[in-house]
């Protein structure tokens, strides 16, 4: 029997796990000698980010909560490594830590598991944005740096884990558990109350998120891009569910326009019901870039760096910068009709979990 740790602490990375968990149950079903633990490390204790995505995503409920809770980044990473370290101590060693994605908790625990022998896989490996100020990517590099087995999600992380060193015996071209989630759950999307409390009408509207520091940690930058987006989005209202990083700059400049609706932090089948039928997407999230691909909806990101090249070089996805002077010209392009249409990348086609599940009983069985 092989068993797996599922390691889960923030919102991103239960739309990543719960496919492989469905891959594990269904290989289990067919009598395969495999089982997992799932751990909830407590990294997003909010329950508009974290609790109702295991509701809606059919996710059982955690196995253990470590309760790491919110802090500085040391304090968050101490916290997971102890909470983990003692349940790997008491309790029975798994033979693999899975991780998924770039957050605290996956670095934490890779870490944990290979000081006490227990070899680690890493979905999502591989990929670089190339900015050190970025958490994620000193998570993704100190996780890869560690990693038994490397899942990937593109030819372009193949290649940057090659230029580290890694043998191609142990990295896996796999596809996108993330897209696994989307494709899955799309029929199941829900219309949010905001749609119709609005009168949002079909891609007559836009949506727009926003949490990274060097877009929402300065007051007068956050404000003057907020600003530059209503100036210049015409008469379409937009849809901004705030993140709580965000939600406390935000009631310091007391932005405000009545074409601009701030609401909660939306369930993953709500919130991709808007994306869905939006006329565009702002964003500085990367997981949003993929699903944006995925259903054709175009998507301008205000970062200086992506660390999901494919979004843009087949995707829907244009990388814009955090300069407000960037919005005007790409909303232009955008109202004009000359946005790209796109395409879906290699292997994000519902399938990844599974992959990943028949690799790991062929190298661990």
């Amino acid at each position: 029997m092989i068993y797996i740790d599922l390691i889960a602490g923030a919102r991103p990375n239960f739309m990543k796990i719960s496919p492989i968990i469905d891959a594990i149950l269904a290989a289990s079903n067919e009598g395969k000698a495999i089982a997992f633990r799932l751990i909830h490390t407590g990294q997003h204790y909010d329950k508009n980010m974290s609790g109702n995505f295991f509701e809606q995503l059919g996710i059982p409920d955690p196995d253990v909560n470590l309760g790491a809770g919110g802090g500085s980044q040391a304090e968050q990473t101490a916290a997971i490594m102890i909470g983990y370290e003692k349940l790997l101590m008491e309790k029975n060693k798994p033979d693999l830590c899975l991780v998924v994605g770039d957050v605290t908790s996956t670095m934490a625990c890779a870490i944990t598991a290979q000081k006490l022998h227990v070899q680690v896989a890493h979905v999502e490996a591989g990929i670089r944005s190339g900015d050190w100020t970025m958490p994620e990517e000193i998570n993704r590099m100190v996780t890869d740096s560690i990693t038994n087995y490397f899942f990937t999600t593109s030819e372009v992380a193949n290649s940057n884990l090659k230029q580290a060193g890694v043998g191609e015996e142990r990295i896996f071209f796999v596809g996108n558990t993330m897209i696994d989630t989307l494709l899955k759950h799309r029929p199941r999307f829900q219309q949010p109350e905001v749609w119709k409390q609005l009168g949002l009408k079909d891609g007559k509207y836009l949506v727009m998120t926003l949490h990274r520091p060097a877009n929402v940690d300065q007051e007068e930058k956050l404000r003057e891009l907020i600003q530059k987006i209503v100036d210049h989005t015409l008469d379409l209202p937009l849809v901004f569910p705030v993140h709580p990083r965000t939600k406390k700059m935000l009631q310091n400049i007391g932005i405000a326009h009545e074409r601009l609706h701030m609401i909660d932090p939306l369930g993953y089948l709500e919130f991709n019901y808007l994306v869905e039928r939006s006329k565009a997407v702002v964003t500085d999230s990367g997981g949003i870039t993929e699903e944006t691909t995925v259903m054709g909806i175009p998507c301008m990101t205000l970062r200086d760096n992506t660390e999901r090249p494919e979004t843009i070089t087949q995707g829907t996805n244009e990388l814009l910068g955090t300069d407000p002077k960037a919005i005007p010209p790409a909303m232009e392009k955008l109202f004009s009709g000359n946005w790209k249409t796109g395409k879906v990348p290699h292997l994000w086609d519902g399938q990844t979990a599974k992959r990943i599940v028949e690799i790991l009983l062929d190298k661990l069985g």
